[in-house]
Formats: structure tokens, sequence, C-alpha cells
């Protein structure tokens, strides 16, 4: 197959309904610099990445060297980890080396079916699965990939889940009321009544209880009042369950499924989120900046206490985000991606005032001042989630955890919050 890479692509925002708002255009250009410029009939003053790439007229051009040259709002659209892979899996059955594929290009992959309300023309995103899905079915063409075979089903799964990040295996699907039905996740006219979810699947590093694990980290962060979506364990036949989300850029409403504008801490900051580059203390700021909300900014702090004291150690700067609606108001979005694991090192992939390898609860109760909040709801955040987590062992057995998992993450959780 004859590649011929794309050199210019129309940004919009879509809000789903017939709100529509072209953003601007990126355009390529020599020694792989790409040069973005606001459309000049950019309405309602909005702000998309408000501290990176604030509306003014001109060409704009970005270090090449960090997001592929795109502008972090752009490189947040891009699949990373199981995303990445199925795509270059999917250019090399083609005949297309991954290597020549340009940002350019994976966005036009990502086209009007990504995360968010971010669109690309053109749009090379593919057909759309218009069957019934099955979960087990799924799940086994994941598996088949990640060992390197099934070729054939590549397409159905870029359609699925190509757009999403992270290292496991995910698919964006919709599911009925009853939950006896499963489609392809981006809900319309047709399947009026379907709520847009997102399922992860194990890699192969992962133990058959992954999605059971961080469900039950789900209930446990629920409980120590995390603001999160909506989670389930879809049944499986092989294991406790498939871990399943409801999606938080997607929003019912009386015209039809509206999309959110989403932005991640690592876009907003340009923080390549490889690194650790991020302190908790940056979060809570960056929180107040974009929503000027005390409550948001407490919202936060119960998520890095969480993550801190549940040793959730990947909480990188794209596992924190914030949502934007179709008037230009910011709010930080629900948790995600919470379960036991381990950083950079064993640390923390994001410190808590520079310390990574053994943050305290000292160190948590000082953040909390920094982010001018009073003792006595610092002191019933970190309470409340020492509560939470002690009903690891009871949750864990209950949901299909196994018994050597139990017993790690227990203990681990345990060495956390003797001090």
């Amino acid at each position: 197959m004859k590649y011929s890479p794309i050199s210019q692509i129309t940004v919009s925002l879509d809000f789903g309904g017939n709100l529509l708002i072209q953003i601007g255009r990126l355009a390529s250009a020599e020694k792989g610099r790409i040069y973005f410029e606001y459309s000049p009939t950019l309405v309602r003053g909005l702000k998309i990445s408000p501290l990176r790439l604030p509306p003014k007229p001109g060409l704009m051009t970005f270090d090449p060297m960090l997001f592929g040259g795109l502008p972090g709002v752009f490189y947040d659209s891009l699949p990373d980890g199981w995303g990445r892979l199925l795509l270059d899996r999917l250019a090399r059955s083609k005949g297309i080396a991954p290597n020549q594929l340009t940002a350019l290009d994976r966005l036009a992959h990502v086209g009007r079916s990504g995360m968010g309300a971010l669109v690309y023309e053109p749009d090379l995103s593919g057909d759309k699965p218009s069957d019934a899905l099955d979960m087990d079915d799924l799940a086994l063409k994941t598996e088949q990939v990640l060992r390197g075979s099934a070729e054939d089903v590549l397409e159905e799964l870029v359609a699925l889940g190509g757009s999403s990040a992270g290292a496991r295996p995910k698919a964006m699907i919709s599911i009925n009321p009853t939950g006896s039905r499963i489609i392809y996740g981006e809900t319309d006219k047709t399947f009026k009544g379907y709520a847009p979810w997102l399922v992860k699947f194990p890699n192969t590093q992962d133990d058959r209880d992954a999605g059971a694990i961080e469900y039950v980290y789900s209930l446990m962060a629920r409980e120590a009042g995390v603001f999160m979506s909506e989670t389930c364990l879809f049944p499986a036949k092989n294991g406790p369950g498939y871990f399943t989300t409801r999606r938080f850029d997607r929003k019912e409403s009386e015209g039809g499924m509206t999309r959110l504008h989403i932005h991640t801490a690592g876009g907003l900051l340009h923080s390549d989120f490889r690194t650790q580059s991020l302190d908790y203390e940056d979060l809570l700021a960056l929180t107040e900046i974009m929503t000027r909300d005390m409550r948001e900014v407490e919202k936060m702090y119960r998520h890095a206490v969480f993550n801190v004291m549940s040793h959730n150690r990947d909480d990188h700067a794209k596992n924190f985000s914030f949502v934007m609606d179709f008037k230009g108001k910011w709010n930080l979005s629900p948790a995600y991606d919470i379960t036991f694991s381990s950083g950079p090192g064993g640390q923390q992939s994001t410190t808590v005032l520079g310390e990574g390898k053994n943050p305290s609860s000292e160190n948590l109760r000082t953040l909390g001042k920094k982010a001018k909040l009073d003792d006595k709801t610092i002191a019933e955040i970190i309470e409340r989630t020492r509560q939470a987590l002690a009903g690891w062992k009871t949750l864990a057995r209950g949901h299909g955890v196994s018994k050597t998992n139990i017993k790690l993450i227990g203990d681990a959780v345990d060495r956390l919050n003797r001090h």
C-alpha cells in the first residue's frame, strides 16, 4: 500500500447535537515541525488550553522533541500504550512502517471517534462495528493481539478502543439499561437509552484478577469521598470479571448525547507523563487556576491522599484531567486509573512535596495546608481514607481477588498507613 502522509488537519470541537465549532488548523512543516493557527471565526472565546495555547492570531509552533511537535491539548487525543500498539500493527498489516506515521497521521486515525470533544478532519478512523459485542470475545481478541496474532481483527479493535490511553487494552462501548446488550461506544439516535462505558481487559503482565482489584479500589475510593464515575465488574467466563467505568466525556441531555472537552494535567502543563516531573502541590495549584473553586481543590486533595495511602503509584501527569463544557467552564474530572500499582523505582510518579519513596501522613497534612485547606478538613480526609482502605480484605474476597494479591496489597497498604 502506498503511504501518503497527512499534511493538514482541521480541528473542531463537537459538543454534540448541532454544536460544532471549528477551532483551527494543524499543518506539517520541515524538520518535523508542526504549525497551528486558530480559526479567525472562533466564537465564544473558548480557551481549549488556556496555559499553553491561548487564543491568538497567527501561526504557532512547538518543540518537535516534545509530543511529536503537537501542542499538549492535541497530543492528549493521541492513543498511547494499547491504542498505539493497535495502530502500529494495523499500519504494518498494510505495508506501512509505523515510524512513517506522523503525529498528523495519527490524529487523522482518531478522527471523530476520540475521547473528549475534539474531532479531526480528515477522519481516517474507519468503519465502526455495527453488531452486538461480546465481552469475552473481545477479551480473547485483545489477548491474541498482545501475543502477536489476529491481524484480521485489528480494524475492529482500533475502532473500539484505538484512541484510548494507557497500557491495558480498552474498548469504548455502550450498554443498554438492563446490561443485556453491548454495542460500539458512540451512542447515536438509533440506540437511544444506551449509556457510554469503557471496559478494560488484562494485558500480558496482569493477573486475571486485575479487573477485580481495580473495581475494589473504585469502591474504596468512593467510600473515601473521591469523586468518581460509576464503575462495574462485568461478568467474565474466565476470571472474576472485567472492570468497566462510565465515560465522563459523554453526558446525556434532552437533545441526545453531549460531548465534553477533556484536557490532562500533562497536556495542560506540557509535562511529559513518562518522567517524574510533577508534585501534588503543582496539581493542587493547577486545579485552583483552572477552576477557581476551592471545592475542586478539595476534590484533588482527596484524590492525592487516596493515591498515596492506597499505594497507587502510577499517578503520572496523564492520570489527572479537567473537563470543559460548551460554555468554557472548567471542572476537575472524576478520578480514574486508580488501582494498586508501582511507579518509577517503586516511587509515586507524582511526589508529595518532593517525597516520592515514602510519603507520610505528615507530608499529606502539610500538602493540605499549602493548598489552603483547614486542619479539620485535612484530618477528616486522611481518617476517612484510612477507614475506607481498612475494608480491602473483605471487599477483595467478595469480588474474587486471589489470596496472594489480597495479602500482597493488604501488607503494602498497611505498611504505608502505620504512621
